[in-house]
């Protein structure tokens, strides 16, 4: 047994590391969306502002949109050219992802500079990425209603998840203490 955890060391370091800093990150976002629930901004902060930039981002490539609270669950409804199209849940905001994200970073570290500069600006990235691809899920709702399965449980999912993995691949293979 001690044989085999010297021989795994370093696997068995990623998992615990990822895992607790999974734990971590997960539990400070599920008591921030518990004390959200009272707040000014509805369904969360998070959640509202991703639902508001994608608005306005639809209102600059030219789609008159309003983004509105849900009536009847925590969520915001994204209604293009007076459709009503989508919602915006707190599974769509990007901080699951990016909470998943991070914490693959910081299990496989690198230079601790390095490390929190490449997790802020991945983090970023995905958030921006996540907005662009609300916007174009939106289009594509408006134009191809009758695609609406495969845009949004394949094609979407994958962006995002595809990014995420790129993100990762980078950083294993440019940044990781694995490589140095």
């Amino acid at each position: 047994m001690k044989t085999l955890i010297i021989k795994y060391k370093s696997v068995i370091k990623f998992i615990l590391t990822f895992l607790i800093v999974y734990g971590v990150l997960s539990f400070v976002y599920s008591f921030y969306l518990d004390a959200s629930k009272s707040g000014q901004y509805y369904p969360d902060f998070i959640t509202n502002l991703v639902a508001k930039q994608s608005e306005n981002l639809l209102q600059t490539v030219g789609y008159e949109t309003n983004v509105v609270p849900h009536p009847n669950e925590p969520s915001m409804k994204v209604i293009v050219e007076g459709k009503y199209l989508a919602r915006v849940i707190e599974g769509c905001n990007g901080a699951s992802i990016i909470i998943l994200f991070v914490s693959f970073i910081i299990a496989f570290s690198g230079k601790i500079k390095t490390t929190i500069v490449f997790a802020l600006s991945g983090s970023v990235l995905l958030y921006v990425v996540n907005l662009i691809r609300i916007v174009v899920l939106s289009i594509g709702l408006y134009h191809y209603p009758w695609r609406e399965a495969i845009l949004h449980s394949v094609v979407f999912p994958a962006i995002i998840y595809g990014m995420v993995f790129l993100l990762w691949m980078f950083w294993v293979n440019r940044f990781s203490k694995i490589n140095q």
